[in-house]
């Protein structure tokens, strides 16, 4: 069953690694599109245009189906995995993490670089303040106006969230359920046949 609850952070955070002279620095930022990734990658990269490596990991969607890391000439998997394994750890979404690397003169070997990177990433999280937030579901209920009492009553049995409504003759009433109950709501609307429903999407 997927949860109805996400993880997210709530605005950009920074952490700081150093090890042998190295540097990492980790920018966190909430993301919602690949859009938003590029731009912010974009930023950093300008940010930071004399570090060596731009490292990053990203995971979008409530449902974290958009996943991808970049190990930006690191060794294979020594950076981008590592900072993806701290997002997944931390259950979190639509986030990208970017790690910089000022190279200190001494080779850190593959054990060195995984553990500094992870450690900036885990750092740039820590510093995060972390929202749970609920998937909802929006649905529209269409019906006559003689119908707005037994709509309006079943919004306040069952709490919904009304975005928007139109009411005229014919009447509309967009309203937001948390997924988990989205069904037994829509099963009881469903039961006045007076009226109609139709899913709108998922946020």
């Amino acid at each position: 069953m997927f949860n109805d609850t996400y993880k997210e952070i709530k605005s950009h955070t920074t952490g700081i690694y150093k090890e042998k002279g190295s540097k990492f620095i980790a920018y966190s930022y909430p993301v919602y599109s690949e859009q938003d990734v590029k731009d912010k990658l974009e930023e950093v990269r300008k940010l930071e245009h004399s570090a060596r490596h731009h490292c990053y990991a990203y995971i979008l969607n409530p449902d974290k189906s958009a996943q991808r890391a970049n190990d930006d000439g690191e060794p294979s998997s020594t950076a981008g995995k590592p900072i993806l394994g701290q997002i997944l750890s931390n259950n979190l979404t639509n986030i990208l993490i970017v790690v910089v690397r000022y190279f200190g003169g001494v080779k850190l070997g593959v054990p060195g670089l995984i553990r500094s990177y992870k450690t900036a990433a885990a750092a740039a999280i820590a510093n995060a303040t972390i929202l749970s937030k609920k998937i909802k579901e929006h649905y529209e209920v269409s019906f006559k106006y003689p119908q707005m009492n037994d709509v309006m009553r079943l919004v306040k049995e069952y709490d919904l969230e009304v975005v928007n409504t139109d009411f005229q003759i014919d009447c509309k009433l967009i309203f937001a359920a948390p997924k988990s109950k989205a069904n037994d709501i829509v099963d009881t609307f469903k039961k006045n046949h007076e009226l109609s429903i139709k899913y709108v999407k998922t946020i």
